[in-house]
């Protein structure tokens, strides 16, 4: 998503990974892209940010997806059963 009036870039990079390991394939993710946001940072003079999206095989969430998500503008719920 590029927003000029902001002057930023958000990639959006969603996955279902089949094992539970969550917090590793965040940080795979966000590792993935560095070179990618440098570039764009460097071609069109934006901030670039990574938002991961990941939902496991399994239904399980990431604990920070919700924190990602508010980063994105317009309306978003998760929907489903909290933990006690």
């Amino acid at each position: 998503m590029h927003d000029n009036k902001q002057g930023t870039c958000m990639l959006i990079d969603a996955a279902i990974p089949g094992d539970r390991n969550m917090i590793k394939k965040e940080a795979e993710k966000i590792l993935k892209c560095t070179d990618l946001t440098i570039e764009i940072h460097r071609m069109w003079n934006v901030k670039a940010n990574v938002i991961p999206v990941l939902l496991a095989a399994t239904g399980t969430i990431s604990k920070s997806l919700r924190q990602y998500l508010s980063n994105i503008t317009g309306e978003h719920k998760i929907k489903g059963r909290k933990k006690k």
